[in-house]
């Protein structure tokens, strides 16, 4: 066995199943502490090394050796150009959150269930198969479920928007199998396939059990169900080879209509909690409003914002869970003034914040500008209302900052300040967030390939058309960049 024929897809996968069940019998809190961070650490390891060896990253193995293989499983788990770098962001997501837990909250965070949901949102993430990613998708629903019941809340409108959204994924995927076309088909099994991942993806008006999330379970909980994006990933893999131009007008128009919609209830949130929630619903939405815009621009700049928002969002969450860690629940009605305190989260905090809203020199700028080009190509009203839910975004972000981080000094009779292991996720992310936008084109480049790939898959982009629209959009996407 060759170091690139290890299955390290698999391995990514089943060593935090391992984890997982390894601390049920740990119940030395600081114990199952260390050892959750150790199986993080190897997780991320073995996703890193599936995407390296993948033909995800420019110049890897794979790609001059087609013999070689990362998967025992393909067709069911497998890696090709758009869901390369999903898995090993999705692991990094984890280990961040593992690494900025503090010792305090064990008793609050599962280390187990954190495992469990890290092994399920990759195996989703990994995952080819229709019948396979709708049974992820019902198993991801356990972990905050149980948390829910831990913290003594009710997980109904949780668990009610979950179950509708896994019964009309279910039935209409169900009656586009039964069909076995290739052509267009029911509008009906395409309009309950589209509602479920529209429940999933938060999309306004069903987007209540996602504030009920975060204000009824565990911050760090929310976070990693919310933040890979498994309900954007159902809409790549399922709705968006079976659904006509029309139907992604509409995709188009839902994700546009809810990102408007969530970046002005981001302006007036007075809880930290349901602002970052708001805040986030705003961005993902995006995704969907590139996939709709469905030409290799729009899709490329979907792409490059789900990286963007996994990076910048997930870094500005862990900062809300940082400072609630010390002070409980934050409120936005007042000033905390906690600069003083914790400086450099206070950086974090606005440097992830602009990034998520596509600030210069940051990992969301590019894939921010690459939607709004894409999008005027196409519709050049939707550009406009792209700006203006960034804009709003952007002020909502700086508000936030300016209540707790200044104001007036904050007297405490403990010290507040930031440990090292939080520290060090701080400096991972914002390195991250900081390369992405310093040196964008490698991964422009690859989101360009896959979004060829999905347009060729579909049938909209013909192979001989797609050689010279890359060469053509290639050349446009370079100019961008610079």
């Amino acid at each position: 066995m060759t170091f690139s024929s290890i299955p390290w897809l698999e391995l990514a996968i089943l060593f935090p199943m391992i984890g997982a069940i390894w601390l049920v019998f740990v119940h030395e809190h600081d114990t199952a502490r260390s050892h959750q961070l150790t199986f993080s650490w190897g997780t991320f390891i073995f996703a890193s090394m599936a995407w390296l060896l993948s033909g995800g990253a420019p110049e890897s193995p794979i790609n001059s050796d087609p013999e070689r293989m990362v998967s025992l499983t393909d067709g069911f788990f497998a890696i090709d150009d758009f869901n390369a770098p999903l898995i090993p962001l999705a692991a990094l997501l984890w280990l961040m959150t593992a690494l900025g837990t503090l010792g305090t909250k064990p008793r609050q965070f599962s280390f187990s269930g954190n495992l469990l949901s890290e092994a399920v949102t990759i195996a989703t993430l990994s995952c080819t198969n229709a019948w396979g990613i709708i049974l992820l998708l019902g198993l991801a629903v356990i972990p905050p479920y149980f948390d829910f019941r831990v913290r003594g809340n009710s997980p109904r409108v949780f668990l009610i928007h979950m179950l509708l959204s896994l019964g009309m994924i279910t039935l209409g995927w169900s009656m586009i199998d039964a069909e076995n076309v290739s052509g267009p088909h029911s509008t009906f099994a395409v309009a309950l396939l589209m509602g479920g991942i529209f429940i999933r993806c938060g999309v306004a008006p069903a987007h209540c059990w996602m504030t009920d999330l975060f204000e009824n379970a565990s911050l760090g909980s929310s976070l990693l169900f919310v933040t890979p994006m498994t309900g954007a990933y159902a809409a790549v893999r399922l709705l968006f080879p079976v659904a006509t131009s029309d139907q992604l007008y509409f995709v188009m128009l839902m994700g546009l209509a809810t990102s408007v919609y969530a970046g002005g209830m981001s302006l007036v949130q007075t809880e930290a909690r349901r602002f970052f929630c708001y805040l986030f619903l705003s961005h993902s939405a995006l995704v969907l409003v590139g996939l709709g815009v469905a030409n290799p621009i729009g899709i490329t700049a979907a792409l490059s914002i789900w990286l963007s928002v996994g990076l910048a969002l997930a870094g500005f969450g862990m900062t809300l869970r940082s400072l609630e860690a010390r002070l409980g629940r934050l409120s936005l009605r007042e000033y905390h003034g906690l600069y003083e305190h914790m400086p450099r989260v206070a950086v974090f905090f606005l440097l992830t914040g602009l990034a998520s809203v596509g600030f210069p020199g940051t990992v969301g700028f590019v894939a921010t500008d690459l939607l709004v080009d894409g999008a005027v190509q196409a519709y050049p009203w939707i550009g406009m209302l792209v700006v203006v839910a960034a804009t709003l975004n952007g002020i909502a972000v700086v508000h936030a900052y300016f209540r707790l981080f200044t104001g007036h000094r904050h007297a405490v009779s403990i010290p507040i300040r930031s440990r090292p292991r939080e520290l060090t996720a701080v400096l991972v992310m914002s390195s991250l967030i900081l390369l992405g936008g310093i040196v964008p084109q490698p991964g422009i480049a690859s989101r360009y390939a896959a979004a060829t790939e999905l347009l060729k898959a579909k049938g909209v982009l013909p192979a001989p058309h797609a050689s010279s629209e890359k060469h053509r959009s290639g050349d446009k996407l370079s100019v961008s960049v610079e």
